[in-house]
């Protein structure tokens, strides 16, 4: 923590005596530096939907030309945080990404959540996108709006917008040429051809491609993982047969193929489960799995964080071992030694960037932007705006969910007979101990992956009026309607499912016929309980199976707006912006519940597993939501005539900002009459935020110092942000308040030496007040309760009082009576070990053991947990510290330019959840780069050499808890090695 502290005052030091002594210096540095200054490159941007100066613009926006891009070796949207000052980025979990504008980012993962950050291609949001998933290509400039953006633009957004401008067609011949070449054998090249047909027609094509090895290591089968396989192409046509009229038609295509893992390395503080409960001492291991959690909330650093869960604890090794092992009925079934824990002894390497995985990743996208836009004048003053936009995209990924290898599991059926005296042949042998799932393949270990898939379209219009009078007023006014309907489906597979389904369920004992073991066909005319296997394989899943996981989300979202501004100058120097939007929201939400290992019984309804199909995913009733919000901003902005600036803006705002909710997932479709679950919230609020904002912008010295301040203060509303719950993406909502400073500068002295500079800081607080159930920590730390695992049709754990558990283990008994007692205190039922609403049985089953409980009603929050205070806390993902420092400098050598340029990013620590414990601290990180890059610009010849991550830095950018039935281990996201390239660029 010193040490972390130092840096950070040597940060904030270090920036401001860089801005004190050159403003202390005044006109005797002004003086000196008017001999030989060279002026900050001007970025003309569309922040307010018309072309202005960056820096007559009254909001806090980042912009970068393809040349600062380049220079700063920004790739991709996810390289952006390393210029612009309070904002973080990583991948998240399925196919989500979070980047985050001053502490808000897009923390609720559900298919029904909006973007906080709008992601914008040419000023249309796009709210499924691969923009921070494919590389920039031929890019005429990127926006990125700090703050709440309530009425310009598209959909709200409350945390800000990063806008992607392409390059379109121009009238003049144009052509440029890229290769490259680097390490883990990267192979890139780029692309771009402006061709005038007529004097007003235009094209433009422009194409890129990269491949690459994979950057991680795979120690279970010796090879690379996580590679790239990726190309995009955009082609344009720009019409402007009169000079009142403008158009341009937009298609982009961008398509991944290849193994990159979606997440990064699994970790996991082992859990053994305790060895005492009160003063009995626990002797039985499998008794101390059913009091594991299976992970500990350890510091993600600690060595002991490279573990791996207590596979014992899992609800489906208990299952399957307790089923087969002692059922003499079922003596040639498959078996799982009773007590078996999968990844006894094992251990990680510390390495985050190695990995032990039999099943391979797999990667694949295609996205689809097609836009028209056209200008008419409908005078000399007046513009009208059309803005039309249709999206595509796909999203394919599987890998292996925990990311390392178990121990061989299944017992061998070789020389084994079945009760009628028959060899154990056909589909139910497991010859030297391998099972064969239809969606995995054949192992002899425990095998389990994940396959989280979308399918997203989007259709938006957008309508402008304009005005540009000579007066002291201006305006915008506009329209705009969304329309976007998803399906977003995320599976787990385990082949220890599809045994438990197979084999415990589905089997029929008969005659030495069916050699008294055989799989029956589920069907409405099943006279047993039975779950339904999906026999295809999971490149062509039917999906309907019982013998995985699967959350099916499906969304239509239609939204539609009204919105203006107006601008008054109220002086030559002072001008006034008020804007209002009203937006009406329309979400439908059509629930699809999980169905993992439940089956039906035509005459027992519910049966023991407590479903109500065997087969396929019916649909719940849909939940139509609706919410509508007026927003807006009020600005105010002066540039007055100082003796130190040349030019400069100081404005302070106010902004309204809104985002709308959604539907949480459904949870499992379960008869009440089997297993109660607790309530959870069905839909989560809309947030809102008031934002308020002072800043100033300032060029000084003839230009050659730009240098912006702002300062801001928000106040939030129901912020959003996710946690896994019983198997869903569970979506609450907090208050929260978020203030800090902001600095960017450049300096360019002269024509052969740049500086660029950025720092941020900022303090986030959680409302007084707000509280929620940790997973990770259900106790609180009470020693009066602790942790129990379910049934398996139970997804999450519970919390029980210590002494009941202390009294079921001392009275003894055989195992099977003493964990259904135990599964009863989770759960509330001695028959199945599920929620019963058979209180009075209940109670008669708990007086044998001496006392009377009911945890619905008698443990906190029906047996889910104590809640933790989070009021004070940070909010996820807020360093309290960003900057950034570059500088290069140019050496002319008669025709060739040198320019070698380094830049380094700090980022101070954070929190990865809402809770603020140890096992969610991020700590800080920094990264360096470098690049010489060798000009000719009369032949349009540029050789480039670069490294990016210079020291080969591998920190711990975020982290994702998973579920409880799987361990509670946490998946952990980090930046790329250190890369090294050389690339050779010509235009014509």
């Amino acid at each position: 923590m010193a040490s972390a502290g130092c840096t950070r005052a040597r940060l904030a030091v270090t920036a401001s005596a860089f801005v004190l002594s050159v403003a202390a210096a005044g006109p005797a540095l002004a003086q000196e530096l008017a001999l030989e200054a060279t002026a900050v490159g001007d970025i003309i941007v569309t922040a307010q939907k018309r072309e202005q100066s960056i820096q007559d613009v009254p909001i806090a926006v980042s912009a970068f030309s393809a040349e600062n891009l380049d220079a700063l070796k920004i790739e991709g949207g996810s390289e952006l945080m390393r210029a612009i000052p309070n904002v973080s980025f990583s991948k998240a979990n399925f196919s989500m990404y979070n980047f985050s504008i001053r502490g808000i980012g897009t923390k609720a993962i559900s298919a029904s959540s909006d973007p906080a950050v709008a992601v914008s291609f040419n000023n249309t949001p796009l709210i499924r996108n691969r923009l921070f998933e494919q590389e920039y290509l031929d890019v005429n400039r990127v926006e990125v709006l700090r703050g709440p953006q309530g009425t310009l633009y598209g959909r709200n957004a409350t945390g800000g917008v990063v806008n992607m401008i392409p390059m379109l067609p121009g009238p003049d011949f144009d052509a440029m040429l890229k290769a490259e070449a680097g390490n883990y054998g990267s192979m890139r090249g780029q692309m771009m051809v402006n061709i005038p047909l007529t004097e007003t027609l235009w094209l433009r094509g422009a194409a890129s491609t990269t491949k690459r090895e994979g950057f991680d290591h795979n120690t279970f089968k010796d090879t690379r993982v996580n590679n790239r396989d990726m190309w995009s192409t955009r082609l344009s046509a720009a019409w402007e047969p009169v000079d009142r009229f403008r158009s341009n038609l937009i298609w982009e295509h961008f398509e991944e193929d290849d193994r990159r893992s979606r997440t990064g390395k699994q970790l996991c503080t082992t859990d053994p489960g305790p060895t005492k409960v009160g003063n009995y001492t626990i002797t039985e291991p499998l008794f101390r799995n059913r009091l594991s959690q299976g992970c500990l909330p350890g510091s993600l650093y600690d060595d002991a964080a490279f573990g791996v869960p207590n596979g014992g604890s899992f609800a489906h090794i208990f299952s399957a071992s307790f089923s087969f092992g002692n059922n003499a009925q079922r003596q040639a079934v498959p078996t799982i030694r009773l007590g078996t824990d999968p990844y006894a002894g094992l251990t990680q390497s510390r390495n985050l960037r190695e990995i032990a995985t039999s099943y391979d990743p797999l990667f694949r996208v295609k996205n689809d932007v097609v836009q028209l836009n056209m200008e008419f004048d409908v005078n000399d003053r007046l513009k009208l705006i059309s803005q039309t936009a249709y999206a595509d995209d796909n999203y394919y990924s599987t890998q292996d969910y925990n990311r390392f290898v178990s121990n061989p599991l299944f017992s061998s059926t070789d020389g084994l007979f079945d009760i009628f005296g028959k060899p154990i042949i056909g589909p139910s042998a497991l010859p030297g101990g391998y099972y064969t799932d239809p969606q995995l393949g054949t192992s002899n270990r425990m095998v389990s992956a994940d396959l989280s898939q979308s399918d997203n379209r989007q259709w938006s219009q957008e309508l402008r009026l304009q005005s540009d009078f000579d007066g002291r007023f201006n305006f915008s006014l506009g329209a705009n309607y969304l329309d976007f309907k998803s399906q977003d489906d995320y599976y787990v597979f385990n082949n220890v499912f599809t045994l438990l389904a197979e084999y415990f369920y589905n089997v029929v004992v008969g005659s030495p016929t069916n050699m008294g073991r055989q799989t029956q066909v589920c069907g409405p005319q099943t006279t047993k309980e039975c779950i339904y296997v999906d026999p295809t394989p999971l490149s062509h899943l039917a999906g309907d199976g019982h013998n995985y996981f699967r959350s099916k989300n499906v969304i239509h979202t239609r939204s539609w707006a009204v919105f203006g501004e107006g601008y008054w100058d109220l002086t030559p120097d002072v001008r006034l912006t008020a804007g209002l939007r009203y937006t009406d929201d329309h979400k439908v939400s059509t629930p699809y519940p999980s169905q993992l290992l439940l089956g039906a019984d035509r005459g027992n309804p519910g049966g023991s597993s407590g479903g109500y199909v065997s087969r396929g995913y019916p649909a719940l009733p849909d939940i139509d939501q609706r919410w509508d919000a007026v927003t807006g901003r009020l600005v105010l902005d002066w540039k007055p005539v100082t003796r130190f600036t040349d030019d400069t803006l100081v404005y302070a705002s106010f902004a309204r900002g809104y985002k709308g909710g959604g539907a949480n997932p459904p949870r499992v479709d379960i008869n009440p009459a089997v297993i109660q679950y607790q309530p959870l919230a069905e839909t989560f609020e809309p947030e809102y935020v008031n934002a308020f904002e002072i800043g100033t912008k300032n060029s000084l010295y003839d230009g050659s110092l730009r240098l912006n301040l702002t300062a801001f203060y928000y106040d939030y509303t129901d912020y959003q942000v996710s946690q896994i719950v019983d198997r869903i993406s569970l979506n609450e909502n907090f208050d929260a308040r978020s203030m800090g400073l902001e600095l960017e500068t450049v300096f360019q002295p002269n024509r052969n030496f740049r500086l660029d500079a950025n720092l941020g800081y900022l303090k986030t607080r959680i409302g007084d007040g707000e509280s929620s159930i940790d997973v990770m920590n259900r106790t609180q730390g009470n020693p009066d309760w602790m942790v129990l695992r379910p049934w398996l049709q139970v997804p999450s754990n519970c919390i029980a009082p210590t002494r009941h558990v202390e009294t079921i283990l001392a009275r003894g008994g055989n195992v099977s009576s003493t964990v259904i007692a135990l599964q009863a205190l989770c759960s509330g039922s001695q028959r199945t070990g599920s929620f019963s609403p058979d209180y009075p049985s209940l109670l008669k089953y708990w007086q044998t053991y001496g006392f009377e409980y009911n945890p619905l009603k008698d443990a906190p929050n029906g047996g889910r947990g104590f809640a933790a205070d989070l009021g004070g806390n940070e909010l996820p993902n807020a360093p309290n510290w960003t900057a950034n420092l570059g500088a290069q400098y140019t050496f002319f050598l008669g025709g060739w330019d040198l320019t070698v340029r380094g830049d380094y990013y700090y980022q101070g620590s954070s929190y990865a959840r809402v809770y603020n414990t140890e096992y969610d601290r991020l700590k800080s990180w920094d990264n360096a780069n470098l690049s010489v890059t060798l000009e000719r610009p009369e032949d349009g010849l540029v050789v480039q050499a670069y490294v990016k991550n210079l020291f080969d830095k591998t920190p711990i950018t975020d982290a994702f808890t998973n579920s409880d039935d799987t361990g509670l281990t946490t998946n952990v996201f980090t930046l790329d090695p250190r890369l090294i390239a050389v690339s050779v660029s010509k235009t014509f």
